[in-house]
């Protein structure tokens, strides 16, 4: 092998090496995109009434992340596919502490994170229900909501427009 060869794998390892320890944060640096929360509920309101369709993603039909997902992607953020996958992403955020644009999950299989919804302000939020397609409940829902509350995440930085 001549200097040159060895130089040149060399280089090529580096740059491997840089793009290995790079791109595992490629997806969150997307998240982490400064939004306009008044934009985003009014992008999310303007979708209420589509049904349900277990792994829909467009408006013919959404599941929870896949509404969610399209919501985000359509303000420039790319989120993973799933209810899971999402709530592995962005920052955690206390309850008292939600601001519009924050994702909000729960435990409605008894396994574990399997829903998701966008917190839109005055306690409530809006998400894709299996029974009645994309719309707006009550996070605190004594019934249903209240206790299968999990937590919530902030996956962009949210202008604050709306209200809290």
């Amino acid at each position: 092998m001549n200097l040159k060869s060895i130089s040149q794998k060399v280089i090529g390892i580096i740059i491997l090496s840089m793009l290995l320890v790079t791109l595992p944060f490629a997806a969150s640096t997307e998240a982490s995109s400064s939004i306009d929360s008044s934009e985003l509920v009014a992008t999310a309101k303007n979708l209420i009434g589509i049904k349900y369709r277990g792994g829909g993603t467009t408006t013919a039909g959404f599941d929870c992340s896949g509404f969610v997902g399209y919501v985000f992607d359509d303000l420039g953020i790319n989120l993973p596919r799933s209810s899971a996958g999402m709530y592995a992403t962005g920052s955690k955020v206390e309850k008292d502490n939600l601001a519009s644009g924050d994702l909000v999950f729960f435990n409605t299989s008894g396994k574990g994170i399997s829903h998701v919804g966008i917190y839109i302000g005055d306690g409530k939020f809006i998400h894709s229900s299996t029974s009645k397609g994309v719309k707006v409940d009550k996070l605190s829902d004594p019934y249903y909501w209240g206790k299968r509350f999990v937590g919530a995440k902030r996956v962009a930085d949210v202008t604050m427009t709306a209200n809290k």
